[in-house]
């Protein structure tokens, strides 16, 4: 990694996550592959070529949804480890935690900061294999993606919402797969289309949005999870759409300028304008 990061994650968070497990899948397919579509405008040409090798002849998009299509396939690592990847609980006035010694290796991953952690670190690693940089930019394109749904950041005696049944004019789901799905899917658009639609060239909106670190993604989600767990009821239907629906896009949006910044900060040595996406530095 370029010596232009120069933060540290650890000093900056707290040990005080706990963990359960989840059956979150964030945004769905069309929701990964917005945060990847908005993602490859606001690359640079030297992070393009740079991560090239490890696309395999796709595009962002297409390998976001990559992990959570992984998540049946055999093996002691996707059977049981992966799914901690994709989430954190944090404890009632507590802080989201990070350990560091749990990103040497992808086995000891445990929460979604650990796992956005281990991916840049891999990536910027030069004695890492390519088969490791190609799952590791996987992972970090999707993780991205997860930490800016809310309720990957919820609460975890229910699953981040998982375990709250709602009725979504009369189809029974639950809060979480209202948020990570049905909210994005009642759009009625492409993943090009809808990246098209919300995605944005006004630089003072993309300074703010890359003004923050993964910890800030998942305590924007916590913070906006605990308020929509209040306001949802059993039954949700126009005016929750209404209310919603431009925080679903903000959070793909974010997503997606906030993706790129991470990228050009780890890919780009003269990406200036961008380092400040990152405040996790690799040593």
């Amino acid at each position: 990694m370029h010596s232009k990061i120069k933060y540290s994650i650890s000093s900056a968070l707290l040990i005080s996550a706990i963990f359960t497990s989840s059956d979150s899948y964030a945004w769905g397919q069309n929701g990964h592959r917005v945060v990847g579509k908005i993602a490859e405008s606001h690359l640079t040409q030297v992070t393009k070529r740079a991560i090239t090798p490890f696309l395999d002849g796709e595009s962002l998009a297409q390998i976001s949804t990559w992990p959570d299509e992984m998540r049946s396939a055999p093996g002691d690592f996707w059977q049981k480890k992966s799914s901690r990847w994709h989430y954190i609980n944090a404890a009632p006035g507590k802080s989201f935690s990070f350990k560091h010694e749990h990103t040497k290796n992808k086995e000891s991953v445990s929460n979604i900061l650990e796992g956005i952690h281990y991916s840049m670190q891999t990536l910027t690693d030069a004695n890492s294999t390519l088969d490791a940089k190609q799952f590791s930019l996987r992972f970090l394109v999707h993780l991205v993606g997860d930490s800016h749904q809310p309720f990957h950041a919820g609460r975890g005696e229910d699953r981040g919402g998982n375990r709250i049944k709602v009725s979504f004019f009369n189809e029974e789901t639950n809060l979480h797969s209202l948020w990570d799905t049905k909210l994005v899917e009642n759009e009625n658009l492409s993943f090009t289309e809808y990246a098209q639609f919300i995605d944005t060239n006004n630089s003072e909106l993309i300074a703010q949005y890359l003004q923050s670190s993964p910890k800030t993604w998942v305590e924007e989600s916590h913070n906006l999870a605990m308020k929509i767990y209040k306001y949802t009821n059993d039954e949700v239907g126009y005016s929750y759409i209404y209310n919603n629906t431009p925080i679903v896009k903000t959070r793909l949006q974010q997503a997606g300028i906030r993706l790129a910044g991470v990228l050009n900060a780890l890919f780009d040595p003269s990406a200036k304008e961008l380092e400040t996406a990152l405040k996790m530095p690799i040593k």
